[in-house]
């Protein structure tokens, strides 16, 4: 009964468009007085799953992204991706692509990515003649690289929600190879499809003006060797590599750029503690639900299920993609790392999956739910910004949605793309 009005609530609230973090709440508050529990336990589980101190890296990095992006290191980036692979067939299609790479690496959000490399990229791909469904589409499937190139702040959320026993420099590194890869795959894809479409190439500009782009984009490429060599190495935590992001990136927008202005800068705070208020309920909510979870022992009753179906680790992983893919439709990925990671990460380790390993699958399978409707937050960012229904997205997305399965499988079944880079610092 208890688990009839768990999962009952909350997918009626979720049904009924009530936001996420109040579907977990109601539904966590709802079975605490149907099991005849003290009410204070969801405020109890809620505060303990807000109050850990490696979270605070997340609201950092949601801030110094903002400031990135209205500070300007996000369209340097940009022209230095299109200096680059701009000659490509679908130019400004591998532009994107290349952009969302070493922007991702910066922000580390999926959300940021789409919002500002498709603010400055989409308008430019509709003026030259791309089709806007194919520029929305690039978009909205390359951001998905932000989730796996750090800093990603998916990736703290899975370290802590396993209980704090994975390294989170070495999710970090293991991200590094699947992230590349779905890069690669997707500008394959995007040259596939603009070679069908007959999308023109960009003119190459020359080495020499490559060369003063690059230049120009040192400050802000810094700033990814300073997260993640200084996390890798040791020197400092996720949270301190957080705090000296916002650090560097205002010194470089103010000084070196001089492109912060005093109103950017307040909106770069206000959207940031937006964002951070957002995530942390829904982290909070989220905390409350998997603990009951675990107090009806659903997990354990997974792997019993699991285990019944078969005992052939690559049937397992394949049943634990579909059943991810189908979450990510209809639920955001912040709540389902919090839920998913204590059901999934007792059943795969119990068939000898490692646990960093499971993380890169996990962050890429609900990466990909952030592109698929009807909850897909990527998506509707970037259909937002090329002004398209997401329907007219979705008749031509399959390619990209293609490529990123592919890589998703690759990764899946070859644990050495994760664990290799990982295995290499130790």
């Amino acid at each position: 009964m208890a688990l009839i009005v768990l999962f009952g609530t909350f997918v009626f609230l979720l049904v009924i468009g009530t936001p996420i973090a109040f579907c977990l709440g109601v539904a966590s508050f709802a079975t605490i007085l149907t099991l005849g529990l003290p009410p204070v336990v969801v405020f109890q589980r809620l505060n303990s799953g807000v109050a850990v101190f490696s979270l605070m890296a997340i609201p950092f990095f949601i801030f110094a992204g903002d400031l990135m992006v209205r500070g300007g290191i996000a369209a340097r980036l940009v022209a230095l991706a299109g200096s680059l692979v701009g000659h490509l067939r679908g130019g400004l299609g591998q532009v994107n692509i290349a952009a969302s790479t070493m922007f991702g690496g910066i922000s580390g959000s999926a959300v940021a990515d789409a919002s500002a490399v498709g603010g400055l990229m989409i308008p430019q791909m509709k003026a030259r003649g791309y089709g806007v469904d194919y520029a929305v589409n690039i978009t909205s499937v390359g951001a998905i690289i932000a989730l796996l190139i750090p800093p990603s702040h998916n990736m703290i959320i899975y370290s802590i929600s396993a209980g704090g026993r994975i390294s989170i420099a070495d999710l970090f590194t293991a991200g590094v190879l699947p992230g590349l890869l779905l890069a690669l795959s997707l500008m394959i894809t995007a040259y596939w499809v603009a070679s069908r479409r007959g999308y023109p190439t960009e003119p190459f500009a020359g080495f020499g003006r490559a060369l003063q782009l690059l230049v120009a984009a040192i400050p802000g490429l810094i700033l990814i060797a300073i997260i993640f060599g200084g996390v890798r190495s040791g020197v400092f935590t996720a949270t301190e590599s957080s705090c000296i992001a916002i650090v560097y990136a205002f010194l470089v927008t103010l000084i070196i750029y001089r492109s912060m202005s005093w109103g950017d800068f307040v909106a770069a705070t206000t959207a940031s503690v937006r964002t951070t208020a957002m995530v942390l309920m829904i982290i909070g909510c989220a905390a409350a639900f998997g603990w009951l979870l675990a107090y009806l022992r659903v997990p354990a009753a997974l792997v019993a299920f699991l285990q019944s179906v078969s005992d052939n680790k690559l049937v397992i992983l394949l049943l634990i993609n579909v059943v991810l893919l189908i979450l990510g439709t209809f639920m955001d990925m912040s709540p389902l790392i919090i839920i998913t990671t204590p059901i999934f990460l007792p059943v795969v380790m119990a068939y000898g999956v490692d646990p960093v390993h499971f993380g890169v699958i996990l962050i890429l399978n609900l990466g990909i739910g952030l592109c698929t409707p009807p909850v897909g937050a990527v998506l509707f960012v970037s259909c937002a910004i090329g002004r398209i229904p997401i329907w007219t997205a979705m008749r031509s997305i399959w390619p990209f949605y293609g490529a990123a399965f592919a890589v998703l499988m690759l990764v899946t079944y070859v644990p050495e793309i994760s664990l290799w880079l990982p295995g290499l610092f130790h």
